[in-house]
């Protein structure tokens, strides 16, 4: 069976400024003191992966927010703009402890999302368990689809 998917302009417009933005903000090299033998490491701009995905009652919103706590997450509904961002706070090097090698992103992050007009704004809940932030964006009736009976006579 085929699935139809629905384009949204916006989603891609989002990746082609995300991606200017990271060529012309940031390098895409990490360089440290390395000598001819070490290599450099490559770094891509971090924003947190994310799935979108919806049903008859509400949409639902996955990121995923390894090795953060609850209380550097931030959730926000404003003007239609569901807006999710925090902080991974770098790991602090300890005595006797050498990192010979850190490649994952830390830092401040943001991902914005429009709410689709037949989201109810007031009905969101969010919860947080094993790095995974779920937003639950609960459909309005009037959107939901409702089954007509046909009678025959």
């Amino acid at each position: 069976m085929n699935a139809l998917t629905r384009w949204n302009p916006f989603r891609e417009m989002d990746d082609i400024q995300r991606r200017m933005s990271s060529l012309i903000e940031r390098s895409p090299f990490r360089r440290s003191n390395l000598t001819n033998d070490e290599e450099s490491i490559t770094v891509a701009e971090w924003a947190p992966l994310v799935d979108i995905a919806e049903d008859d009652k509400e949409y639902l919103i996955k990121i995923e927010l390894p090795e953060i706590q609850k209380d550097d997450v931030k959730v926000t509904l404003e003007s239609g703009t569901l807006t999710i961002s925090g902080e991974r706070k770098a790991e602090k090097e300890e005595k006797g402890r050498k990192f010979h090698r850190v490649e994952r992103y830390y830092g401040r992050f943001v991902r914005s999302f429009i709410i689709p007009d037949d989201a109810e704004s007031d009905n969101v809940k969010a919860e947080f368990k094993d790095g995974v932030l779920r937003v639950h964006l609960a459909k309005s009736e009037k959107a939901r689809p409702k089954q007509i009976e046909v009678k025959v006579s």
